[in-house]
């Protein structure tokens, strides 16, 4: 009913009932409004135990210290020791990944029977939990009885220890991160890949121009906003990495492989240093929070120029 028509009716004396309000519109954004509220209490709960000093063995001495625990990382060599190996595992990881995800993508491009057989098979590792993968390497990579171990043995390497040494223990965590995750990269550069336009291509090959410029030239600058969303995906993912690297080592040996998540749990459960341990979930957020926004600056810039907009 039009509002000449109310105003018409309501002169006349009839009562016309006002339409309910549609709750459509609420109900379907209940469930995103549940989850914001899900994400943002443990967040806040979080920068309230980064502003104590708190242990869970000496409650009697809690109290509000604002921000010297953030001071306090700054001359804490062990806090910077955290930063430096979570950062050299991320990159290894993520370069790692990408190289090896678009060169698998690469070959799997051209859609035949065998080449998509191939890119089921690959998304096996993606079907074990993280943790699981890391126990079945951590049995395969043992010194006395691995069959890795084994392996080598037989090509005349002895004496390698993988996980258990702090010189080869990042080599082995990473090693087992990038037989996990490749996979995800993999799915999504060929997606890229197969949606590229054929055209360019096509009058590259008409015009006899060498594969090497076309990938460069071409294929590469086309699939950058594919890379990099997969490189902040994996970003993301690895800066954080807890199952791994705890599966395998309890980041170990000695101190070897605390990353930020590994560190943080220590710190709450083994020396029961609530603050600290918030405090660094803290910084970890920030410096997610700062590279997400880098990789999301890019991409968009990429994606405007793609669209002819820049």
């Amino acid at each position: 009913m039009t509002a000449v028509h109310e105003a018409a009716a309501e002169g006349s004396g009839v009562i016309v009932k006002k339409r309910p309000r549609n709750l459509l519109p609420y109900l379907l954004s209940l469930p995103a409004l549940l989850v914001t509220a899900g994400i943002f209490i443990p967040f806040v709960t979080a920068v309230y135990y980064s502003l104590l000093r708190y242990r869970l063995s000496l409650p009697q001495f809690r109290r509000f210290v604002w921000f010297q625990n953030y001071i306090d990382f700054l001359t804490d060599g062990r806090f910077w020791y955290t930063v430096q190996v979570s950062l050299t595992y991320t990159v290894l990881t993520v370069v790692i990944e990408l190289l090896l995800g678009l060169g698998i993508a690469l070959l799997l491009q051209r859609t035949t029977r065998f080449n998509n057989l191939a890119a089921m098979l690959l998304l096996l590792p993606l079907m074990v939990a993280p943790a699981l993968a890391s126990l079945m390497w951590k049995l395969m990579t043992d010194p006395n009885f691995g069959i890795l171990s084994y392996l080598l043995s037989v090509i005349g390497i002895t004496g390698f220890r993988w996980a258990s040494d702090p010189s080869t223990a990042l080599f082995t965590v990473v090693l087992v991160d990038v037989w996990v995750y490749t996979p995800f990269i993999v799915v999504l550069l060929l997606a890229g890949l197969r949606s590229l336009p054929r055209q360019p291509f096509e009058a590259a090959a008409l015009d006899g121009v060498p594969k090497t410029f076309v990938f460069f030239r071409i294929t590469l600058p086309m699939l950058l906003p594919y890379i990099l969303t997969a490189s902040l995906f994996r970003l993301l993912e690895s800066i954080q990495q807890f199952d791994i690297v705890y599966a395998m080592t309890q980041g170990g040996p000695g101190n070897t492989l605390t990353v930020f998540q590994v560190e943080s749990y220590l710190q709450f459960f083994q020396f029961t240093n609530v603050g600290r341990s918030a405090a660094l979930l803290m910084v970890l957020w920030a410096i997610t929070y700062f590279l997400s926004s880098v990789f999301v600056k890019n991409w968009l810039r990429l994606r405007e120029r793609a669209h002819g907009l820049s």
